[in-house]
């Protein structure tokens, strides 16, 4: 494996004590990398006294050998949505392969903060809640060759349905499964429904963002609310997962 360079010293807050280390998997797009500094910054001063850095399985720096030194008393916290494959087995292997024997903490879905999250991008985007029981939204994920990942995905539209009254939900994926955007909105117009809106079940800006934003644009969707991103529920969320990690990894030792 190639190692990038170090990162900037703003991709570590605070120095000793307890730490979390976020694994994210990391993109060409510089926008992805931006976000996790962002999410680094917003967990450190959510919990002072925590220290909190990031690493990357892939195209980003710094990769797990690079920061494994620092951390090794750290949780490693994923920064993944659904237990597939880089959650089951990619993490893993990468914190072997860098000799971290590190707690691994669960991925962040399902939770009702994700439920929230996408509540504040929606309003971000304008989209008013009193209009949800007229209007059809797709949840827009990655996709997954795993099924299990897949289903996980639609179980999430369906209790944000049940939970927020909107007339209809529909998943879409920007790839590996179908149904795709356009065929989402298309089932949503068969029914009907006039009023869509489009919400990204992704954590970060990049191609597959980008990609269901060109596609609701090529569908006259107006209503497209951005990416979860550093919002303070991912943060919260994050905080949740280590704190269960660590409860854990202190009953088994």
């Amino acid at each position: 494996m190639r190692l990038g360079r170090l990162p900037a010293p703003s991709r570590t807050t605070g120095a000793g004590g307890p730490a979390l280390l976020l694994i994210a998997h990391g993109s060409r797009d510089p926008r992805h990398a931006a976000t996790v500094d962002e999410l680094v910054r917003l967990i450190g001063s959510t919990r002072p006294g925590l220290r909190v850095g990031a690493a990357y399985l892939e195209h980003s720096a710094p990769r797990l050998a690079q920061v494994a030194d620092r951390y090794r008393d750290a949780v490693a916290v994923p920064l993944l949505l659904n237990r597939a494959f880089h959650a089951r087995t990619d993490i893993p292997a990468a914190l072997r392969e860098a000799g971290a024997d590190l707690p691994l903490a669960d991925v962040l879905g399902p939770s009702p903060l994700l439920l929230a999250a996408l509540d504040r991008r929606l309003a971000e985007a304008g989209f008013d809640p009193a209009e949800a029981h007229r209007t059809g939204l797709v949840l827009a994920a990655a996709g997954s060759s795993d099924r299990a990942a897949n289903a996980a995905t639609r179980a999430v539209a369906a209790e944000y349905r049940r939970t927020r009254g909107f007339a209809a939900v529909e998943v879409a994926h920007a790839s590996a499964a179908p149904p795709q955007p356009a065929d989402a909105f298309a089932a949503l117009r068969a029914r009907g429904l006039r009023q869509l809106a489009v919400a990204p079940y992704l954590l970060a800006p990049g191609l597959l963002p980008d990609r269901i934003t060109a596609a609701a644009t090529d569908a006259g969707v107006e209503l497209i609310a951005p990416v979860l991103g550093a919002a303070p529920e991912i943060a919260q969320l994050l905080l949740r997962r280590y704190d269960q990690a660590r409860a854990t990894a202190a009953v088994a030792a």
